[in-house]
């Protein structure tokens, strides 16, 4: 468990490896380089002003770029994560939100692929920026950053800081899994 995360109550707190979706299992056959990342540096990003504004940039330039459209009417599959072009479901926008901060120089020990709930039963997923001052979520059913704990959401699970390819359970989150994961 991340010890120092109790230090502040924005902080997602993590416990043990869980199962990774099938999504995110089936981009990292497609695409290995994607998951076998290994990040040594895992200090949070200092948040700043400018950050903030850059987050929620990013957050209204990619939803705006990006067409909400499922998987099936896209691919023919229930699940399919992919970086999108101009079409995409969830996963979607956090790939490519995520690769462009990467492209920026942000660790990807701090850009986290989260699965969660939402208020409705749905599943969803969202990208966690990990910083000092807590996790914010870049979501695409909204262009507001905000902290995790201020989204309404239940979250389940992200990927771990520390190895792409791996992912941990969110203590704050529900035990039974919502998107379709491998053992």
């Amino acid at each position: 468990m991340a010890g120092s995360a109790a230090a502040h109550p924005s902080l997602m707190l993590t416990a043990s490896r869980t199962s990774q979706p099938i999504g995110h299992y089936e981009l990292c056959k497609r695409l290995p380089e994607e998951c076998a990342i290994r990040s040594s540096d895992q200090t949070p990003l200092k948040l700043s002003k400018q950050l903030l504004q850059r987050l929620e940039k990013l957050t209204v330039s990619v939803n705006q770029a990006v067409k909400p459209m499922n998987d099936i009417d896209i691919y023919g599959k229930d699940e399919y994560w992919a970086y999108p072009d101009k079409l995409g479901d969830c996963e979607d926008y956090v790939l490519r939100k995520r690769r462009v901060l990467m492209q920026e120089g942000i660790s990807p020990s701090n850009l986290l692929i989260t699965v969660l709930r939402k208020p409705d039963g749905e599943g969803h997923a969202v990208l966690s920026v990990r910083t000092d001052q807590g996790d914010f979520v870049l979501d695409n059913l909204s262009d507001s950053v905000v902290p995790w704990d201020e989204t309404g959401y239940t979250f389940l699970k992200r990927q771990a800081n520390d190895h792409t390819g791996r992912w941990v359970t969110i203590l704050e989150g529900a035990q039974e899994p919502l998107v379709g994961s491998v053992q």
